[in-house]
């Protein structure tokens, strides 16, 4: 069996918040993952947790022995409503779970449940520099749509954005 058969996940509870939380910090330091540049507190993403309703736009976590390991997240795009079908993905992991077939997981779940919640177009925004992410959604044949040079500064360096695409639908 691979590792990423291993994993399930369900919709994410009240009480997740705070790990959902400590895993997106976690990834801040490396510079690769989210424009925040310092810790966010819990209580911040509270509207954020409060807008991924799980017939719309849900809030997935995966967790092994009562850790979470990771989390996926469905966004609005653009927040208008002719875009009510399309979709951002963001996928984050426990240190501990990179590497490991969560990711894929959780892309190829998505991919198979976007339709059920009348999504037909998915989006992902990877920093320039983050290789991994970008070869994940590669892998999953999504496109590269957009190429935004230098439009976030982290430390100092001009980072690119780069804004990939699949239609699922």
């Amino acid at each position: 069996m691979s590792q990423q058969q291993i994993y399930t996940h369900r919709a994410a509870r009240q009480e997740d918040l705070a790990a959902i939380v400590d895993i997106y910090n976690s990834t801040i330091p490396s510079r690769q993952v989210t424009a925040d540049t310092e810790a966010v507190p819990v209580e911040s993403r509270q509207a954020w947790f409060d807008e991924h309703q799980p017939d719309r736009r849900p809030l997935w976590v995966a967790e092994r022995d009562a850790e979470i390991l990771g989390w996926l997240s469905f966004s609005n795009f653009y927040g208008r409503p002719a875009y009510a079908g399309t979709a951002e993905l963001s996928i984050y992991l426990h240190e501990n779970a990179r590497g490991k077939g969560l990711g894929r997981y959780f892309l190829e779940q998505a991919i198979a449940h976007a339709p059920a919640i009348k999504v037909h177009t998915l989006l992902g925004f990877v920093f320039g520099h983050n290789e991994p992410s970008l070869k994940l959604f590669e892998a999953f044949a999504f496109e590269r749509w957009a190429d935004m040079p230098r439009v976030a500064t982290l430390d100092g360096v001009e980072r690119d954005l780069v804004i990939l695409g699949k239609r699922v639908a």
